[in-house]
């Protein structure tokens, strides 16, 4: 009988605790929609509870205020972000060999990603929060920071990995490569939202590939 008692209660817990988990992924769900299309500024804690039918008590039972939801839409963010990156970067190295071609295949692979999206990139969260920054506190600007480094270092090593086998055309900072990537996959969604041209972020990245084949030559001595 107390097994019995023991496992009903277990199971209730669980139910219970999976319940919490989808209203917390809602909150955040509908937090992301609100804060890409209007900023975090203009984002109210009621606006969220109204469209989730919670009670504030519910929020709060989720999120302690408003900067501690700002630092889990981050790190959502940021984990969904290397999600598709290591996807499309494992896939173009199950692909080919050669560094150089793992590159190109998987800016391909990410444009038409993109491409596919019917109403473009919503937007990125890293980008609001650079130009609201003064909204939050230094954990969530520094977590910011953090992400933004974190797209420096996966894209040098992948360009010294080139590096390794093939020559610049021009003499080139591979660090302030790594960060033009970042800036024409950044500026590519500000550039499509702001012309309302879907196709805008995959044409960038379409030209971004174009500029690195031109950028790399096979070095002399490479097998």
């Amino acid at each position: 009988m107390t097994e019995v008692v023991s496992s009903a209660i277990d199971s209730d817990a669980d139910i219970a605790k999976g319940k919490g988990q989808r209203t917390r992924e809602r909150i955040l769900e509908i937090a992301a929609n609100a804060v890409l299309a209007k900023g975090f500024g203009a984002t109210s804690i009621e606006e969220i509870i109204s469209e989730a039918g919670l009670t504030k008590s519910g929020f709060f039972y989720h999120f302690r205020d408003k900067n501690e939801l700002a630092r889990a839409l981050l790190e959502q963010y940021i984990e969904q972000d290397e999600v598709i990156f290591d996807q499309v970067f494992n896939r173009a190295r199950e692909l080919v060999d050669d560094p150089l071609q793992q590159l190109l295949a998987a800016l391909k692979m990410l444009a038409e990603i993109l491409e596919d999206l019917p109403n473009g990139h919503p937007g990125c969260i890293v980008a609001v929060y650079c130009y609201q920054e003064r909204l939050f506190d230094k954990e969530v600007r520094d977590l910011n920071r953090m992400a933004v480094l974190g797209w420096r270092i996966r894209f040098r090593e992948i360009l010294e990995e080139i590096a390794a086998q093939y020559e610049t055309r021009e003499p080139v900072d591979l660090e302030e490569v790594a960060d033009m990537v970042s800036t024409v996959l950044e500026g590519g969604i500000v550039m499509s939202k702001a012309l309302n041209e879907p196709r805008k972020v995959a044409d960038q990245i379409l030209l971004l590939r174009s500029f690195v084949k031109m950028l790399f030559t096979r070095s002399q001595g490479a097998a």
